[in-house]
């Protein structure tokens, strides 16, 4: 019996694996005030987005010049942010039905590698990851985050060659699967070289998804499981 082939699944965050419940806008609010001194009310829109451009628009809706050092100091501050409101994250967000389970499933897999493609900055997607205790079966330091770049499709070269160089194996748009919630992570997987599994588990339709290119469009990550189950 031939061996498995090997597959990397690239994990989306924000709602795909869990909901802040409102901490991540609140703390982004008090990230870009700490960091700038211009108090918001408003903030660029962050569905499917990375953190660059959203923080960058943000600057823009405010009429502030960056001097050129404010996105970095901006990523230390929200992850601090996160870091210190991960109790009440927990109270007011979730991990989302599923998500545990599925991550379980395919970590018992040994040709199935794990990470996450996301449009966080790292260390707020592995801030927001232990406060649900998701982490421990990813392999954080091969993913591609929003502080690699700006531009969610080259994000799935990022993450194919970080674990080509952790496990040897060359990752190809046949052994790549993204799984996420929006529009952004079907062009990420479309144009950046890889396959996609959709889940309607945000605010985007499920309409929306198949209208943007996806195959494979699930209402929860509990259906994945089940999906799992039955190929077993």
């Amino acid at each position: 019996m031939p061996e498995p082939v090997s597959k990397l699944i690239l994990w989306d965050i924000d709602h795909t694996l869990i909901e802040t419940g409102g901490v991540g806008s609140e703390v982004f609010k008090d990230a870009f005030e700490q960091v700038t001194g211009q108090k918001i009310n408003q903030m660029a829109d962050v569905t499917g987005r990375t953190e660059q451009v959203i923080f960058a628009e943000t600057l823009h809706m405010y009429g502030i010049e960056d001097p050129g050092d404010y996105f970095p100091k901006f990523v230390e501050a929200q992850a601090a942010g996160y870091r210190a409101r991960a109790d009440e994250m927990r109270r007011r967000g979730r991990a989302l039905p599923g998500a545990r389970e599925a991550l379980t499933a395919f970590a018992e897999l040994p040709h199935i590698t794990q990470t996450v493609l996301t449009g966080n900055p790292k260390p707020s997607a592995i801030e927001k990851l232990r406060a649900f205790d998701l982490d421990q079966w990813l392999d954080l330091d091969i993913g591609a985050y929003g502080t690699d770049d700006s531009v969610r499709p080259n994000l799935v070269a990022i993450a194919q060659q970080r674990a080509h160089d952790r496990h040897g194996h060359t990752y190809t748009r046949d052994t790549t699967i993204v799984i996420g919630d929006t529009t952004s992570d079907v062009e990420a997987a479309l144009k950046g070289g890889a396959q996609i599994i959709a889940v309607a588990s945000g605010r985007t339709t499920a309409d929306q998804l198949r209208e943007a290119g996806a195959r494979t469009v699930l209402p929860d990550l509990a259906t994945l499981r089940a999906m799992m189950r039955e190929s077993e």
